[in-house]
């Protein structure tokens, strides 16, 4: 019995410590089923259909309202490793000035592009001095002689 109970706990541990290396998926955004974006026809409909048949967009262009996207990304996580996206769909629809439907296009992870971000800092004054020393190099530099007194006209 007492060999069962050992056997029954060291197999209940190995089964926690193989489900704890099993990954986890996080599906993030929205991006509408194939076949309702089948639906969307360029130059027959309108802001508000297509907002009607596939919803809010996830964004819209930065300067105007004449693009929309529908985004979603998977993501794959291993205990504590930082989560890694293993794929990306992009719908982006162009929209006419009249509102209309002008172009569809459909992209994905590898259409993506890096962006190196400049991490450089401008200097600015009194950046080197603590606030101790911004206060104590004060001391004395406002009277009568700096023209902090009452003057007549």
């Amino acid at each position: 019995m007492r060999r069962f109970t050992s056997t029954l706990l060291l197999s209940a541990a190995l089964m926690g410590l193989v489900s704890g290396c099993t990954s986890t998926i996080d599906i993030r955004g929205n991006v509408p089923p194939p076949e309702r974006l089948a639906e969307v026809k360029p130059g027959k409909m309108t802001k508000n259909d297509v907002m009607a048949l596939l919803g809010t967009p996830s964004n819209t262009s930065t300067f105007g309202d004449d693009t929309w996207y529908y985004i979603s990304s998977t993501f794959e996580s291993w205990a504590f490793e930082k989560p890694t996206e293993i794929e990306r769909q992009v719908v982006k629809l162009d929209f006419d000035r009249t509102g209309r439907v002008t172009d569809i296009q459909t992209l994905g992870l590898k259409d993506g592009k890096e962006i190196d971000l400049i991490t450089r800092e401008t200097p600015s004054p009194g950046r080197d001095l603590t606030i101790l020393e911004q206060l104590l190099g004060n001391v004395g530099r406002f009277g009568k002689a700096a023209g902090g007194g009452k003057g007549g006209s």
